[in-house]
């Protein structure tokens, strides 16, 4: 996302300065000489010509956004649980203005006082991702699951057990899992989803390595027919989000950042069934300053019967042309605008 904001300044010409967190990371990228030579350039600059008078903007986690380079930032965040810390509102009210891309999470800082919580919606990367032709003569259907494995908040586990119950080992379907995480060791994720599907071994449910490249990850979301998004807290869900977008069905959970972009009808939509804690003892601990409360739940047997029902959407036509609006309606101009709007309004 952020070299995508940045692309988009790139193609206006405008001239900006960055302080990058960790090393520039280009080789997710589609090749672009002119623009990684500005990024080159725009890196280099920056200490010899920043001034902290000038505003800044930041991307980053709650966590480390307390620190600056100017007096005044405007800080893009993300926030997937329920209950903010006394850290995480000093955070957010020791800068000018907070992005969030989750009306939902808004509304728990805002309840708490803060009033310098504005809404970003995201949006959809037209350099990366676009539609392939799907395989001819292919009769069977795919699911897809994306984002980090975590074995709480996301859900993945009872995402991948619910499929299992109703299609595993059943011809004619397939669950495509893009789900590792870099963070974890490859033997404890296999453990983890291991446990969930209770030993048993599925043919048709595909655990994909590590997807180096946004080229990569294009053709796994092309490869489906059907995303699955039932997180239980999401500051987006841009796996899913990119999904729908180029046409894809959606199985998703009706509640937090989901509910900025889908609707009933661009998914088949699953009510949230109340909430549980997030802790998991390894992303999410209980008493840390960051991070801390509830996560939305569902039901399974409801989840099962909404992948009926995408399924028997996708036979009717393959193509989500509801999702497809999505394209228009989220773009990286539009995002872009509005954020200089708010650095231009501190």
């Amino acid at each position: 996302m952020s070299l995508s904001i940045l692309r988009e300044l790139y193609s206006r010409g405008t001239d900006a300065l960055l302080f990058p967190i960790g090393q520039i990371d280009i080789n997710t990228q589609n090749k672009n000489d002119g623009f990684f030579q500005w990024l080159n350039d725009i890196a280099i600059r920056a200490n010899s010509s920043h001034d902290k008078n000038n505003p800044i903007f930041k991307l980053w986690h709650l966590s480390g956004s307390l620190e600056s380079f100017s007096k005044e930032q405007v800080l893009l965040s993300f926030y997937e649980v329920d209950t903010p810390t006394k850290t995480e509102l000093n955070i957010v009210k020791n800068n000018n203005k907070v992005l969030l891309s989750s009306k939902y999470a808004i509304s728990r800082f805002t309840d708490l006082g803060c009033n310098n919580v504005e809404f970003l919606p995201l949006a959809f990367d037209s350099e990366h991702f676009s539609k392939l032709p799907r395989p001819e003569n292919r009769t069977d259907i795919h699911f897809g699951l994306a984002g980090k494995l975590e074995p709480q908040r996301k859900r993945h586990l009872k995402v991948i057990s619910a499929w299992a119950k109703r299609y595993g080992n059943k011809p004619g379907y397939f669950l495509n899992c893009a789900i590792y995480n870099n963070f974890l060791d490859p033997n404890v994720q296999s453990q983890i989803v291991g446990q969930a599907l209770q030993g048993q071994r599925y043919w048709n449910i595909n655990f994909l390595p590590y997807l180096p490249t946004n080229t990569s990850y294009n053709q796994f979301i092309n490869n489906n027919d059907i995303i699955l998004a039932m997180s239980g807290g999401e500051g987006w869900g841009l796996p899913e989000f990119q999904s729908v977008a180029l046409g894809k069905y959606c199985v998703g959970l009706n509640a937090h950042a989901y509910k900025d972009w889908m609707n009933e009808t661009n998914a088949v939509l699953v009510n949230p069934s109340g909430k549980i804690p997030v802790y998991d003892n390894i992303f999410f601990r209980e008493g840390m300053e960051f991070n801390q409360g509830n996560i939305f739940d569902w039901n399974e047997d409801e989840f099962i019967s909404a992948m009926e029902t995408a399924e028997k959407k996708f036979k009717t036509n393959p193509e989500n042309i509801d999702g497809l609006k999505l394209q228009q309606e989220f773009t990286y101009t539009k995002m872009v605008d509005s954020i200089l709007k708010s650095i231009n309004s501190i």
